[in-house]
């Protein structure tokens, strides 16, 4: 057995002693869910930067870096950063007031439960196709330090995250977050500090980058929808994303939630540039690879030693176990929380915990499936965080800032938002779905809102005229 395995395996186990341990604190359905809203600062921020630091941060951004330069970083770090700083900065303290348990209680209240569920059950797909993609790239870190076949790899892959993340919900969720987001930290900086030693310091690492590729935009003249399109989707789709506003809701106090938040965000764009650099350089020490996603892997084994091989490792494995925990207790928040649990008012606290975590595992094995079928996953990630997310994003941002528009309103905005980006390549906007499904919920709320506003003026008209 290999010292990587080892290493990897001892630190999977000590994931699940903690889950274990934090368990004990789940008494309700709150505590499940949000943590029983006792996030302090620092756990609060660094779950929120785990989760969102996934493996395609560390390997698929570093990857397009190696192959077309910073220009192709624009969603990592660059936008899914920028995300959560505008959620801090705008949105953290009024979501917080709010006390939700999901963003889809935010649409019962504003709108009615029919627009709740509905918005549930668009938004969890995403949630699914984002736990297959982080739970198979898991198995592979598994099967890469070992002799294990990639499917057994997975196997185990998926039974891990599905059994911590079940025995203690998000208390497990953002404590197991800190012990990942400092190992993620400390095996990126390690690299970084490895190979930046191999070129003789950070002046002659940089020299060594063409200037060309340190452009943030892209030589190549674009439209200037495709340009908008990629700017608009890591952020749309992030902005008031369940992953995000769930640890909102779980802080302790509004001020808690928004500082959390905003370092967070800040903290993303840093150690996201470290992937990056790494890319980037790595252009130089090991060109021609014929998958430009293996730079990381390959400068870690091939050129900087066992040591720093384990520790980029553990990092790996860190940005995979803080993402996929979340994305599992997503999906089965808005499925027990806002679909099948209204439907039985008088459920215990119990019951609602137990559904909840029933839900953890129905999801993890539907999520181990796909993962089996990756090869289609990985390139359903990106388009998967993006189904439905346009309706949601305007929902909720005419939820938060306006009374305008009612349910009516709502639907047309989730279903119109939604069909849009399925059929955008037949509409003739295949290279800017996201940006014309935006576009299409903006419209259906506004027209519906107004056809609304005129009913109900008229419904007003005629209860006047009858007195």
């Amino acid at each position: 057995m290999s010292l990587t395995l080892v290493g990897v395996l001892l630190y999977v186990v000590a994931q699940l002693a903690i889950g274990f341990v934090v368990s004990k604190r789940v008494k309700n359905e709150e505590d499940y869910l949000v943590a029983g809203r006792q996030l302090g600062p620092w756990v609060a921020g660094f779950s929120i930067f785990a989760t969102w630091f996934g493996a395609e941060t560390c390997v698929g951004a570093a990857g397009r870096a190696y192959e077309n330069g910073v220009s192709a970083n624009t969603s990592d770090p660059f936008g899914y950063g920028f995300a959560v700083l505008i959620t801090g900065a705008l949105f953290a303290t009024v979501l917080w007031k709010r006390k939700l348990t999901t963003i889809a209680d935010l649409y019962r209240s504003r709108y009615s439960p029919g627009v709740e569920r509905l918005a549930a059950i668009v938004l969890i797909p995403s949630s699914l196709f984002w736990a297959a993609a982080q739970i198979h790239a898991f198995g592979q870190v598994l099967a890469s330090v070992s002799e294990l076949d990639a499917d057994l790899a997975i196997t185990i892959a998926a039974a891990v995250v599905i059994v911590y993340t079940t025995s203690g919900g998000m208390w497990a969720d953002a404590v197991t977050d800190v012990v990942q987001g400092v190992a993620l930290v400390i095996g990126l900086v390690a690299m970084a500090i490895a190979v930046v030693w191999q070129f003789g310091g950070v002046s002659d690492a940089v020299a060594s980058i063409d200037p060309e590729r340190l452009a943030l935009a892209s030589s190549v003249q674009e439209p200037w929808t495709v340009v908008l399109e990629r700017w608009a989707l890591p952020i749309g789709a992030s902005i008031f994303a369940q992953e995000l506003i769930g640890r909102i809701s779980a802080s302790r106090s509004a001020r808690i939630a928004r500082n959390a938040t905003l370092a967070a965000g800040g903290a993303y764009l840093v150690i996201g540039l470290v992937p990056v650099f790494l890319g980037l350089v790595g252009a130089k020490l090991i060109p021609g690879l014929e998958s430009s996603e293996q730079i990381l892997p390959r400068l870690a084994h091939d050129r900087l030693g066992p040591v720093i091989f384990v520790l980029f490792a553990g990092a790996l494995v860190s940005a995979i176990l803080s993402t996929v925990d979340s994305c599992l207790l997503v999906a089965s928040s808005l499925a027990s929380h806002n679909v099948i649990a209204p439907l039985n008012p008088s459920m215990s606290e119990a019951a609602k915990v137990r559904l909840a975590r029933i839900g953890v595992v129905v999801f993890g094995i539907v999520a181990y499936v796909l993962a089996l079928h990756a090869g289609s996953v990985y390139e359903m990630v990106e388009s998967s965080s993006a189904i439905g997310s346009s309706g949601a994003f305007v929902v909720t941002l005419f939820a938060l800032t306006s009374r305008f528009g009612g349910p009516v309103a709502a639907y047309a905005a989730l279903i119109v938002g939604t069909l849009v980006y399925l059929v955008g390549p037949s509409l003739g906007v295949g290279d800017w779905p996201y940006l014309a499904s935006l576009v299409g919920a903006l419209a259906a709320y506004v027209v519906c809102g107004f056809v609304e506003r005129a009913s109900t003026a008229r419904v007003a008209e005629r209860s006047t005229s009858g007195d």
